[in-house]
């Protein structure tokens, strides 16, 4: 356990300064990046390199996990001041259910993190979701937001930038 919240601590750490840094204008995306050893899934850590994503399946915004491998899917209910995180196949649609117990979200502005925890939907397997769900007082905040989800799959780190934006006819 010591191993995991040291690893989740380590991965928010990298995410964060991923996120910090940030790019440039006129850079080409960057390539997908390991926190740990070469052979891992990684993130990216440009979050222009995903505006070919449109909203996932639950009208939410997405980022790759694993260089397309997994995507993630960011939710945000203001009045219940909750986050939400659906992790989806490589289709960025498909519910694709992962074993560990909670995940990371990591808020830029205003400045938060949060522990998301396991809450499977209909269809996924006993000891797994595909739904991660956890509460903060600053989700209650309307505004578009803007950080990095991290989390475990079978002991390795993922971690993926999402930005909000507009979309349809609302803004938060």
């Amino acid at each position: 356990m010591k191993k995991t919240v040291r690893t989740l601590t380590s991965l928010a750490a990298i995410g964060t300064l991923t996120f910090v840094v940030g790019c440039g204008g006129s850079k080409p995306p960057a390539t997908p990046t390991t926190p740990a050893a070469p052979s891992q899934p990684a993130a990216h850590a440009d979050d222009h390199a995903h505006s070919g994503h449109g909203a996932g399946p639950h009208d939410g915004t997405l980022a790759d996990w694993g260089g397309g491998k997994y995507h993630v899917e960011f939710t945000v209910d203001h009045d219940k001041q909750e986050g939400t995180v659906y992790i989806l196949g490589d289709d960025e649609k498909t519910a694709s259910p992962i074993t560990s117990a909670e995940i990371q979200l990591i808020i830029k502005d205003p400045p938060m993190q949060v522990a998301l925890k396991a809450a499977p939907q209909e269809g996924d397997p006993e000891g797994s979701a595909s739904r991660f769900v956890g509460n903060h007082e600053s989700l209650g905040v309307v505004q578009e937001y803007a950080g990095t989800i991290t989390g475990l799959i079978d002991d390795t780190p993922y971690s993926g930038d999402f930005k909000e934006e507009p979309h349809g006819t609302h803004a938060h």
